[in-house]
C-alpha cells in the first residue's frame, strides 16, 4: 500500500522502484482520476517490465484510489486507533468505502469489476516474560519483523539497563500484564524466565485469551510438569493444548540469539497459519532440553 500527497510526499511502498516515481510523478501532473478508482497495469510488455525493473516477467495490477468524503478514512483511522481489525470494501465503480468489523481469517480480496476488500488494523503486539539476554535478541529481531513488544520482568537485576529500543519494559507482575494488556488474537506471548511463579501465571492468563501464539521456553519434561501445574486451576485441555511448548523449532540453534530466532520462526509460522512437520518439534524439544542443561544459563551468567 502506498500514500501519495499530491505535493509528492509518500508513505509505503508497492514496489520499492520506479514505479513509486512515476506514480508520484502522475500525481503531481495531476494525470490521474480525480474522483473515482481505476486501474493501472505495469509490465505487461517486455519494454515496459525493463523499464519499470520487472526483470522476471511479471506484472503489478494496482488499484488507484482518490481520496474523498466517500472513502471513510477519518473513521477508519479511529476504529484502528481504538485496536479494532477492520475489513474496508471499496466499490471501484462509485469510490464508496464500507466498514465492518474483522476477524484475523479475513483476508484480501479483490474483483476488478466489482470491488477491493482489504483488512486493516492496528500492528501484531509480542509480550516476553522475562528480560535475560534471550529476550534481548528476542525483542530486537521482534521490532524488526514489526511487532509493538513489551517485556515483563518484576525482577530488579533484569530491569535495570534494559535498552532494547522500540520496547516497552514494565515491571507490573505477568499476569497482571497479561490481563492489562487484553490480549487479541494479533498477540503473540512467550514465556522464557524458568520461574514457575512468574511464567505460570502469565501462562494461566494467556491461553483464556485469543492470542494466537502462547509458548514458554523448556525440556519436554519441564513443560509436562507445567501443563499438570496448570491443570490444578481448573484449565481444559482445549486450553492447555494452545500452550506451545518446547517453544521453537529446529534449526541447530545454540546460542541466545539462533535460539530467539528458532522461537521467532515458530511465531512466524503460527502468524501465517503455516503447519510444520512433527519432526522439527521433535528436535526443537532435545535443543530446549540441552539448553536449559547449561547454554542459555551460562549465557545469562555471562550478561550479568
Amino acid at each position: 500500500m502506498l500514500c501519495i500527497r499530491q505535493d509528492g510526499l509518500v508513505v509505503g511502498s508497492v514496489s520499492g522502484g520506479c514505479i513509486e516515481d512515476d506514480l508520484i510523478d502522475k500525481v503531481q501532473r495531476g494525470v490521474l482520476a480525480d474522483h473515482m478508482p481505476s486501474v493501472a497495469k505495469y509490465g505487461i510488455t517486455a519494454d515496459e517490465a525493463h523499464r519499470f525493473g520487472l526483470p522476471c516477467g511479471g506484472t503489478l495490477e494496482l488499484v488507484i484510489e482518490p481520496l474523498t468524503a466517500a472513502s471513510g478514512i477519518d473513521e477508519l483511522v479511529d476504529r484502528v486507533g481504538t485496536g479494532q481489525l477492520v475489513t474496508r470494501t471499496v466499490n471501484l465503480s462509485t469510490g464508496c468505502a464500507k466498514l465492518s468489523r474483522s476477524t484475523r481469517s479475513d483476508v484480501l480480496q479483490y474483483d476488478p469489476e466489482r470491488q477491493l476488500v482489504t483488512v486493516l488494523g492496528p500492528g501484531y503486539r509480542m509480550l516476553l516474560i522475562g528480560a535475560g539476554q534471550l529476550s534481548r535478541y528476542m525483542a530486537s529481531i521482534g521490532v524488526g519483523l514489526g511487532y509493538e513488544v513489551t517485556v515483563c520482568d518484576p525482577r530488579a537485576e533484569y530491569y535495570e539497563g534494559w535498552d532494547i529500543a522500540g520496547t516497552r519494559l514494565t515491571r507490573m507482575m505477568p499476569d497482571d500484564t497479561v490481563l492489562d494488556m487484553r490480549l487479541d488474537e494479533r498477540c503473540a506471548v512467550v514465556a522464557v524466565t524458568h520461574d514457575p511463579k512468574l511464567d505460570d501465571l502469565a501462562l494461566m492468563e494467556a491461553i483464556k485469551t485469543p492470542a494466537f501464539y502462547v509458548g514458554a521456553l523448556g525440556s519436554r519434561r519441564n513443560n509436562t510438569a507445567r501443563r499438570e501445574r496448570l491443570r490444578e486451576f481448573d484449565l481444559d485441555e482445549n486450553q492447555l493444548g494452545r500452550l506451545r511448548g518446547p517453544a521453537g523449532i529446529y534449526i541447530g540453534s545454540r546460542t541466545p540469539p539462533e535460539i530467539a530466532l528458532s522461537i521467532l520462526a515458530e511465531i512466524t509460522a503460527a502468524k501465517n497459519r503455516v503447519s510444520l512437520p512433527d519432526s522439527i518439534r521433535v528436535h526443537a524439544a532435545k535443543l530446549a532440553l540441552e539448553t536449559e542443561r547449561g547454554c542459555t544459563v551460562l549465557s545469562d551468567t555471562a550478561a550479568r
